[in-house]
């Protein structure tokens, strides 16, 4: 019988070959934001899925026995979304290793980046892709964490952008980060190694960072990409060329989003060779970084189900705060201490009132916002709490309000989700927004100082 995979990142560069490879050997349970219209494959099985929604997520991994996250938030999911891609990255991944428990999987296979062996402070980006694989392995289901520099291969978004800037620049004056040195690695080897880790005990709670056999710098990469696309290009390095400018000169010339450029060049810096720990562990037949490159540049990613577009509210906010918490207080206590904090703050102005069930929030007299807790679906790790009134409210049937205890209590997490104000967009933009950052930012504080 056949194991069944659940793969999350479906869509994605990754996901796409891992579901060409191997649709053969694993039922595979692809999940999708979007609901498929016409999906050609009827080996795959594709899931609608939320995975901002704990109970979306726990419904998706039902039946797998075997998860592969492949999930990274660098692009805004709602109009407005107040928060870092590290804060929401790591709720998309506590929210994965907790269905994962619930569901009894047997592992998760997490992709994520090599960690940097220099004297550079480590980029936010691959600080993030660490948060995410202990969020991954904090519980009970085994995680199994791979670890890489970049993917070569057909689709790959980074490989993209270095042929986009050796098309469009005949003459590239490149940052000082390019001359960082890296072992690119094939996606066929990638996903050699994916195969052998699947539901093999011996890589269960392991960490095992992978490169190609050529180390290079990234200016090597220009080079040997130029070679082999046939256009001759002058290559050279300008060491005033600040982080700033490298972002936009990445985005302008490599043709991707600066919100996604971004991340990635603050972690180009650093030296990214892989460390041979569990080596051991695995067998493969590495290629040779040329033929990744033509095989990059001559083929297609394998093709993908049609998908019906997203009906989302238009003004719909999403807030994912990360609150330091030295105390350890659980998110139970935060949930609790929060309005009689909001109340002492503003000298009762603002008149929070609970009575078990709701929690209200009065300016004098006039309530601004009702919230109600979902009891069966909270524990003292996870406040959950519906927004279902209030002047401020112009939905009362979509969005909700959580506190989560993150790493071992280490932060809190307090989120808004799926929100709809009722103040005009621009007003609401520059008025309640900013005065929710400030309460946050003051919360925190309060919450280290308290004894």
């Amino acid at each position: 019988m056949k194991q069944k995979i659940v793969l999350a990142g479906a869509t994605g560069f990754i996901g796409r070959w891992i579901i060409e490879k191997f649709q053969d050997d694993f039922d595979i349970i692809a999940l999708s934001r979007k609901k498929v219209k016409s999906n050609p494959n009827t080996n795959i099985e594709w899931r609608t899925v939320d995975m901002y929604s704990m109970s979306s997520t726990e419904k998706a991994l039902e039946g797998a026995d075997i998860a592969i996250y492949l999930v990274h938030s660098m692009q805004p999911s709602t109009r407005l979304n107040q928060g870092t891609f590290e804060d929401t990255d790591l709720l998309l991944a506590d929210n994965f290793s907790r269905a994962a428990e619930k569901n009894k999987l047997k592992q998760i296979i997490y992709l994520g980046g090599i960690l940097p062996k220099d004297k550079y402070q480590i980029s936010n980006h691959l600080l993030s892709r660490f948060e995410v694989e202990k969020t991954l392995g904090s519980r009970v289901t085994p995680l199994t964490a791979i670890r890489a520099g970049i993917i070569i291969g057909p689709g790959g978004s980074s490989f993209k952008i270095v042929t986009n800037l050796v098309k469009n620049l005949p003459v590239m004056g490149c940052p000082k980060w390019t001359k960082s040195k890296n072992q690119p690695i094939d996606v066929f080897d990638v996903l050699s190694l994916f195969q052998q880790c699947m539901g093999n005990s011996a890589t269960y709670n392991k960490n095992i960072e992978i490169g190609g056999k050529e180390v290079m710098t990234y200016m090597d990469l220009l080079q040997m990409t130029s070679k082999t696309m046939d256009k001759r290009r002058w290559i050279f390095s300008i060491p005033f060329f600040t982080v700033g400018l490298s972002k936009w000169w990445v985005s302008i010339f490599g043709g991707a989003n600066i919100n996604f450029v971004s991340p990635l060049v603050e972690s180009l810096k650093h030296q990214m060779t892989p460390s041979d720990q569990y080596s051991d562990l695995y067998k493969i037949e590495y290629t040779p970084i040329k033929t990744s490159i033509a095989r990059a540049l001559n083929h297609q990613p394998p093709p993908l189900p049609s998908f019906h577009q997203m009906r989302a509210e238009k003004n719909a906010v999403r807030s994912v705060q990360r609150i330091y918490n030295p105390k350890k207080h659980n998110a139970q206590w935060v949930a609790k201490y929060y309005p009689i904090w909001l109340s002492k703050r503003f000298a009762g102005l603002i008149n929070p009132k609970f009575d078990g069930s709701f929690l209200r929030f009065y300016l004098l007299g006039i309530m601004l916002l009702e919230l109600r807790l979902i009891e069966d679906r909270s524990t003292p790790n996870r406040q959950l709490f519906y927004i279902t009134g209030g002047v401020l409210t112009k939905r009362k049937d979509l969005g909700w309000l959580e506190f989560r205890s993150i790493l071992k209590n280490e932060y809190v997490i307090a989120a808004i989700h799926e929100y709809v104000p009722k103040l005009p967009w621009t007003i609401y933009r520059f008025t309640q927004a900013k005065l929710h950052l400030y309460v946050m930012k003051k919360f925190e504080r309060a919450l280290q100082r308290f004894n």
